[in-house]
């Protein structure tokens, strides 16, 4: 067996692992967009209580390629789905990641 057909079998099977996990938190259904924005929100987030603003999440490497209006689409789409709340206190603009997600 060559290195590269290795290699290739290695990324398989961890992006099968990849899907079952999601699939077990409930992520499966995201866009790929969706689901760049909700892990860099989560990676920004640290603790289930640090609040993440929107700037710092769209400056994230995973989101910053995205373009504006497919950003604010899968932003307005996970808040609608609850992975995403906007901040108590904060007049805009400030999110926490859903609790139980958070520290998954």
């Amino acid at each position: 067996m060559n290195k590269s057909f290795g290699t290739l079998s290695a990324v398989f099977e961890l992006r099968s692992m990849l899907r079952e996990m999601e699939h077990e938190v409930g992520l499966d259904a995201l866009t790929p967009v969706e689901m760049d924005v909700f892990l860099a929100a989560h990676a920004l987030s640290g603790s289930r209580e640090e609040v993440v603003t929107s700037d710092e999440i769209r400056k994230h490497d995973l989101t910053a390629g995205i373009a504006q209006a497919s950003y604010h689409r899968a932003l307005r789409s996970l808040l609608s789905l609850g992975l995403l709340e906007k901040a108590e206190g904060h007049k805009s603009k400030h999110y926490l990641v859903r609790g139980d997600l958070a520290g998954s």
